[in-house]
């Protein structure tokens, strides 16, 4: 059963920003499928099962534990939020910042469908990857570094998993002032007043 004995009420932290750039309307039956028709990829039952708690928005938990070294850091990768069903929220998978724009502005590989964005302001992202499964199987989560060529860094054999894996910054909190700094960063991004 997806998601069994997830708690989804403590799953998203409240905030204006996250409800002004990613929490869209509730994603009804016909909203999924104008959505997966324009992607061309069906979308995981656990990503729509987590849209239906609520439509995109910012995690409480907003690292994830990687065992490769990336340009944020060398033991883990961080999110700044979940994009959300729809196209009318700038952060959502068809608006302003969906796929199609990191895969045609910023050269993103077009291999799957960007879910997730990283707080270095769109030099990584977090992507469903469809490569081994095709458009209607189950996609693993990737990290794509746009700073290193593009390099895709396994995360989870799928989304649920990705979730599930999701840790606190707080246990990263040592490097974190020093990620802020070597990437230019304000304070702000490690708050938990964003």
């Amino acid at each position: 059963m997806i998601f069994e004995n997830f708690d989804f009420t403590n799953f998203w932290k409240k905030s204006d920003y996250a409800d002004k750039e990613y929490v869209g309307k509730y994603p009804t039956d016909e909203i999924i499928k104008n959505i997966t028709n324009q992607l061309g990829y069906k979308l995981p039952d656990s990503y729509i099962k987590l849209m239906k708690s609520q439509n995109g928005g910012i995690p409480k938990n907003t690292c994830y534990p990687t065992t490769e070294k990336t340009t944020w850091a060398d033991n883990h990768i961080a999110i700044t939020g979940i994009m959300g069903i729809g196209n009318e929220k700038p952060y959502s998978l068809c608006g302003d910042f969906s796929s199609q724009f990191w895969i045609d502005e910023w050269g993103y590989p077009n291999s799957g469908v960007y879910v997730c964005d990283c707080p270095s302001a769109g030099h990584d992202m977090i992507m469903l990857d469809y490569t081994k499964c095709g458009k209607d199987g189950e996609p693993e989560v990737v990290h794509i570094d746009q700073e290193n060529n593009y390099k895709k860094t396994f995360l989870a054999v799928n989304f649920e998993a990705f979730i599930r894996g999701l840790v606190n910054e707080g246990n990263y909190e040592s490097e974190a002032q020093e990620l802020a700094d070597d990437h230019d960063l304000e304070e702000e991004w490690f708050s938990d007043d964003f």
